[in-house]
């Protein structure tokens, strides 16, 4: 299993409606994407952060090193607007390279922080459904909301496949690794190929053999399972639609930069 369905099945939120909590996500993430404003991004990452460490139980040290990947990831990838390289120093920072200046503008690095922020923001809400709401749950969800039967069970295959193809990885790898298949970069390169290659062939063949079981089982095209449902709860959605109207009105603030914000 992996560590995340772990985190979610232990949650203390697991029993709170699906519904609600994907639409706290959703919600929250599409305002603020389409404001980009910094009051509401610092908003709903505090926000997720409550309710995944203190209502969820999640404890606060896995829950930072889950956001430290996208928050290095937009470190970098935010670079190429926070930095130029010119003759002429900018008004933010200008570090002196030979006759160059490594310099960037304050629109550009508020920018870079507005972006930052933003996508972690939303980032953080994602992974407040993932940590707190199983697969199973989610799926319900997106079939009330009448989406294609196929499309549904095609995500459900393709999420019990993952298991199947980690647990068949590791145990490659472990074998591999049991007789030296590793000891150098040459023989590393070759067992990571052979593995690529037996792991699709283990997987078609285990794609084979699942459908087969499910004919064996009178399969007529639908996979029916067990869901347990959990009604929405008024103080529930009280707090959320409170959340969201705050989240909207920080997001029509107006986001320009004051002219004095950067020394």
């Amino acid at each position: 299993m992996l560590e995340i369905d772990k985190l979610c099945y232990t949650s203390r939120l697991r029993y709170v409606n699906a519904g609600e909590k994907c639409f706290f996500s959703l919600a929250s993430v599409i305002l603020c994407i389409v404001s980009r404003s910094i009051p509401a991004a610092l908003l709903l990452l505090l926000a997720s952060t409550y309710l995944t460490v203190q209502r969820g139980g999640i404890f606060l040290g896995r829950w930072l090193k889950y956001l430290t990947l996208p928050l290095f990831f937009l470190l970098l990838s935010t670079g190429a607007i926070l930095i130029n390289i010119s003759q002429v120093p900018l008004d933010a920072f200008a570090l002196p390279v030979g006759s160059l200046y490594l310099t960037g503008s304050r629109e550009g690095v508020f920018q870079a922080v507005q972006l930052i922020l933003t996508a972690l923001a939303c980032v953080s809400a994602l992974f407040f459904l993932s940590f707190n709401t199983p697969m199973t749950d989610i799926l319900a969800v997106l079939e009330s909301c009448r989406l294609p039967r196929l499309l549904i069970e095609l995500m459900m295959l393709t999420y019990r496949f993952i298991f199947l193809l980690l647990e068949n990885a590791s145990s490659m790898l472990l074998s591999q690794n049991a007789r030296l298949g590793n000891k150098d970069l040459r023989t590393s390169l070759k067992s990571r190929g052979l593995l690529a290659s037996m792991l699709f062939i283990r997987a078609m063949r285990q794609a084979g053999s699942l459908y087969d079981a499910m004919e064996s089982r009178c399969y007529d095209g639908q996979i029916r399972v067990l869901r347990e449902h959990q009604p929405p709860r008024r103080g529930e959605i009280l707090c959320i639609a409170a959340f969201e109207l705050l989240l909207l009105l920080l997001a029509l603030l107006p986001s320009a930069a004051p002219a004095g914000w950067i020394m």
